[in-house]
């Protein structure tokens, strides 16, 4: 491979430029209207523009994809993690076209990514599953008919995708068609089907999962394994390796059934095979993303092994450098840095970095996609960086997390920094590991006492930047911010003082509406949803009376925008 086209943004896009020169392989960074001055832009080899706005327009866009590496004269493609990496249509497609990609075959991206399919995988080689059904359900009958025989919880997931999106739990039976219509609605809009199955919810569960690295000829390594229990929306925060208090059979568990799901495909490149530990020790099967995933810097860390460039070498057709397990040295954490306020109930926040200072020291790493000045735009996701902290072990990496959290300083818009502050002083984190994927939902009892991260106002010397393309090549023009202005923060939200209005509670677009102009609501009711940065919103109401519908599916809107009245 002598150039390598990134079909994706952020903070993975830097990863794998970085990855790439290190290889000795030149990388093509493709960006969006609003990512035109991003960090990933600026840091491979060429950038080339994909006109447009939303994900839709851009990074989903195959054709558009295809085209700048035709441009571009790359010969091979990363898809780097979400968007396009799981799907199995581009893979082929970049494979039709000459192209190297960089991942499993297509063939092991439909067997695997189809949820149903690779349950059945799991089941031949004798890997531990919960109930469920075999195949996408037809409707909410089906769902309860299943609900009826296996008993509550029970979750509904897509069948084609993964990351949390797509997914909603069941508790009573009442919750069923919005659960069910919710999780058909969220996974058209991220992975382009709405095909959903159901199986057992596990209680209380611990997500354990393990990450292998396969030559496509049958030999699979299983690197080391990774908990990923705090969650919010059944989305990672903060993620660890090894997986810390699994007994020795667990940990049997997970290794062995990963290998031998992985082997039985000829896995190819990195993957990760998703497991659910139940609170009463039961491990079950849950999913393998056929991609690199966010949280792989900690094995990174904590094996010394280099998961990008393990994928580039299998692509261009040379033998891993892994051979077997390697026994973990010390510990480590990653801590996602969102645009979310945990006040606010990790209510997604956009808008410009402002000043952002960077922790460092012994065994500090920040994978980081912005910069100061950057902006965060609410259509895409609301990952912007990941503090990874390795120790000689897991006591030592606590504290060196908390310093490194000390040190850091994002300005501009809320973050979760505060939450991971306030977690690392809770010992059902540091000593019990009372923590589970429901926890912040169901037992974290401090997130209302968090003061997020207030806005600076931009300092009156500022300057704006905006930038010419030349043949792959972009130059940055700097300009005064009275004379110019490109890519500006999102406007403040009006303040609603009517209490008849039912506000927007974040920007984004508005999904759709559960109710019809002129009904009836009663206050706490579910009336419809808005998506930003790839989450959906429910729209509750506020209180009782008939509600006026004033706004259109689809339509975007700022936060604190009226959506519709209630009187």
């Amino acid at each position: 491979m002598k150039k390598v086209l990134i079909a994706n943004r952020g903070e993975i896009a830097v990863r794998i430029a970085r990855g790439c020169a290190d290889y000795g392989t030149a990388s093509v960074a493709v960006y969006a209207d609003a990512d035109a001055d991003a960090l990933h832009v600026r840091t491979a080899t060429e950038a080339w523009a994909l006109p447009g706005t939303t994900p839709a327009q851009t990074y989903l866009d195959a054709a558009k994809l295809l085209a700048v590496a035709r441009a571009s004269g790359a010969d091979a493609v990363h898809p780097g993690y979400g968007f396009l990496s799981e799907d199995a249509g581009f893979a082929r497609a970049v494979e039709d076209a000459g192209l190297t990609w960089i991942g499993p075959t297509p063939d092991t991206i439909e067997r695997l990514g189809d949820k149903t399919a690779a349950r059945e995988i799991a089941r031949s080689v004798g890997a531990p599953l919960a109930a469920g059904t075999p195949g996408p359900v037809s409707g909410v009958e089906e769902v309860l008919a299943f609900a009826r025989e296996h008993g509550l919880p029970l979750v509904v997931k897509a069948a084609f995708g993964g990351g949390g999106r797509g997914m909603r739990v069941v508790h009573d039976l009442e919750e069923v068609p919005e659960a069910y219509d919710s999780a058909v609605r969220e996974a058209v809009a991220a992975f382009g089907r709405g095909e959903c199955f159901v199986e057992q919810y596990l209680e209380r569960p611990r997500h354990v999962e393990a990450q292998v690295v396969g030559d496509g000829r049958g030999n699979v390594v299983v690197v080391g394994t990774r908990d990923c229990s705090v969650q919010r929306r059944n989305q990672k925060l903060v993620e660890e390796a090894p997986a810390p208090f699994l007994t020795a059979a667990q940990h049997e568990a997970v290794v062995s059934a990963a290998q031998k799901i992985c082997a039985a495909v000829d896995y190819r490149g990195a993957g990760t095979v998703e497991f659910l530990v139940g609170a009463g020790g039961v491990v079950s099967f849950l999913e393998v993303n056929t991609r690199l995933q966010v949280e792989h810097p900690v094995t990174e860390e904590t094996t010394g092994i280099d998961l990008v460039r393990q994928q580039l070498l299998v692509a261009d057709g040379l033998p891993l450098e892994v051979t077997e397990t390697p026994a973990p040295r010390g510990h480590a954490f990653e801590f996602r840095l969102n645009a979310e306020d945990p006040g606010r109930g990790f209510l997604p926040t956009p808008g410009a970095v402002g000043r952002l200072d960077l922790p460092g020291g012994p065994g500090v790493r920040v994978d980081s996609g912005v910069t100061t000045g950057s902006v965060v735009a609410p259509a895409f996701d609301s990952l912007i960086a990941k503090l990874v902290v390795h120790g000689r072990d897991r006591r030592h990496a606590l504290r060196r997390a908390r310093q490194a959290l000390a040190e850091l300083r994002l300005d501009g818009f809320p973050t979760v920094a505060g939450f991971h502050r306030r977690l690392l002083e809770d010992p059902a984190f540091t000593d019990d590991f009372a923590v589970h994927t429901r926890w912040i939902e169901t037992e974290c009892d401090w997130l209302d006492d968090l003061a997020a991260d207030r806005p600076l106002p931009p300092s009156d010397d500022a300057v704006v930047r905006t930038w010419v393309e030349l043949d792959g090549r972009r130059f940055t023009l700097a300009l005064p911010a009275g004379l110019a202005q490109a890519n500006p923060a999102p406007v403040a939200p009006r303040a609603v003082t009517d209490d008849a209005v039912l506000s927007a509670p974040v920007g984004g677009s508005l999904v759709g509406w559960d109710v019809v102009d002129g009904q009836e609501v009663r206050v706490g009711e579910h009336l419809g949803a808005i998506e930003a940065m790839k989450m959906e919103t429910p729209l509750l109401a506020h209180r009782a009376g008939r509600i006026q519908l004033t706004a259109t599916p689809g339509q975007q809107f700022r936060e604190g925008a009226e959506l519709a009245r209630i009187g």
